[in-house]
This record gives C-alpha cells, structure tokens and sequence, in this order.
C-alpha cells in the first residue's frame, strides 16, 4: 500500500514537471517553427522524460495487484 502510494506521488511529480515544461516549450510554436520541429525538439529534451517516466509510474501504481492480506 505504502509503495504503491509512493509510486503514484512521484510519478504524479515527475509528469507534472515534464508536463508543465512540455507547455511552456509550446511558445516555439507560436515563434514561428513548426509542430514537427517542436515533437523533435521535445523529444530529445530531459523533461519529456521525465513526464514519460511519471507517466509510466501512475499507471504502474494504478494497475499494479494488491497484496492480499
């Protein structure tokens, strides 16, 4: 149970900070370049990640079977 909260917090924290910088790298759009530069730019930074990373660990969290205690 501890664990799975565990998992969930950080991996909530790590998509909310890729997240939260994957918008804000939106402004490359609105400066002119292209989405699909934008998708190639994101992909090669640390927080996109990061954000798939948090991603991956809410849903472990979520589907992970509990002990049957």
């Amino acid at each position: 149970m501890i664990f799975r909260l565990f998992l969930l917090l950080v991996g909530f924290g790590f998509a909310v900070s890729g997240g939260i910088s994957m918008i804000a790298y939106l402004n490359y759009v609105t400066a002119g370049y292209t989405f699909l530069y934008y998708l190639k730019f994101i992909s090669y930074r640390v927080e996109f990640h990061l954000f798939l990373i948090g991603f991956i660990l809410i849903v472990i969290s979520i589907y992970i079977p509990a002990s049957k205690r």
